[in-house]
């Protein structure tokens, strides 16, 4: 169980840490000053979810999210659901692909030169199907959560930051609920084409757990860190640099290379709720339609990474509250059959 359980605690965490995330620029979009209460919120809602979406896939051996959006929703809002992930996977994953452009220009390289970097081996990976997304998650996501936790602890401790500051002052709590609900549209895709390979339900409850705790500490590391750099954040389209300019230039290259790889897993695990949903209507190899659906959103990164994140998200934030509320209420209501 616990080695099927890290696996999905990668594919979960890979699907969530992308460009928005790790960079910082989607946690200081809803959090910032006054969000402790958010961010445990955050972390308890997004683990009962995130039980619910494995629970339903499990229990129906789901290839695809579709069967489970049908059981979420019902089948008369599934269509628009299903059009709503189709539309955020694709935009989530253009702005992957505009992150890795942002991230080159740090090196000083051209902003094109981090599209093609990236593009090419998101087809690549899926030669190898679904089992090569999972194999990548498991090299490449303990590597980025250590690096980025020794930073964010390092810093505190360098800076001396007071994290339990504010704890008094928790008015921004309600963030906590677009947030999640943010987030919970790529799992559903995502999660929803591994129902096959769940093997029980104490293997979804320690996924669903493990994947709580472990984004609920690191955000609230980040939050706080976030918090006593305010004014420098205006400057940097990515947060997390303005971070690293306290480090030596062997850190930031070190650092924006993990950026780099949280860019492509999130780009991969979007790319994966595509093609999965996709393989049902269009029979093709994975890796031929993710070629496709790469060339399509190349044209699209010319908005740029900080644009793309500032205007979709807040509102996938807010369409997204209702299937949030679905998955809250589903466990009560006793509708698993």
């Amino acid at each position: 169980m616990f080695k099927s359980g890290m696996k999905w605690i990668f594919l979960i965490i890979g699907t969530m840490i992308g460009a928005g995330y790790a960079s910082g620029r989607e946690l200081w979009q809803f959090f910032g000053p006054e969000s402790g209460l958010a961010i445990v919120l955050f972390a308890t809602l997004f683990t009962i979810c995130c039980y619910t979406i494995l629970l339903i896939s499990y229990e129906n051996k789901t290839t695809d999210y579709l069967p489970v959006l049908k059981i979420l929703v019902g089948k008369r809002f599934a269509p628009l659901y299903d059009g709503m992930i189709i539309i955020y996977l694709f935009t989530t994953t253009v702005i992957m692909l505009a992150g890795s452009g942002v991230t080159m220009e740090a090196f000083r390289l051209p902003y094109w030169w981090g599209i093609v970097f990236i593009a090419i081996p998101v087809v690549i990976v899926f030669i190898w199907d679904i089992d090569g997304v999972l194999s990548l998650n498991s090299i490449i996501l303990p590597l980025l959560i250590v690096g980025l936790v020794s930073v964010l602890i390092s810093f505190i401790v360098k800076q001396d930051l007071m994290i339990f500051a504010d704890i008094k002052e928790q008015g921004n709590w309600i963030a906590a609920f677009p947030f999640t609900a943010l987030n919970i549209l790529p799992l559903v895709a995502v999660l929803g084409a591994i129902g096959g390979q769940i093997h029980s339900k104490k293997e979804a409850l320690f996924s669903s757990i493990g994947s709580g705790v472990i984004l609920g500490s690191i955000s609230f590391l980040y939050n706080s860190s976030l918090v006593q750099i305010a004014n420098d954040i205006l400057v940097y389209e990515i947060p997390l640099f303005a971070i690293l300019k306290h480090y030596p230039y062997t850190m930031f290259i070190f650092i924006s290379i993990l950026l780099w790889f949280a860019i492509f897993t999130t780009a991969v695990s979007g790319t994966l709720g595509l093609v999965s949903r996709a393989k049902e209507i269009i029979r093709m190899p994975m890796w031929l339609m993710a070629l496709i659906l790469v060339v399509c959103m190349i044209p699209l990164t010319t908005f740029g990474f900080a644009t793309l994140i500032e205007y979709l998200y807040p509102l996938y934030g807010l369409l997204n509250l209702y299937i949030l509320s679905s998955l809250l209420l589903y466990p009560f209501l006793n509708r698993y059959k």
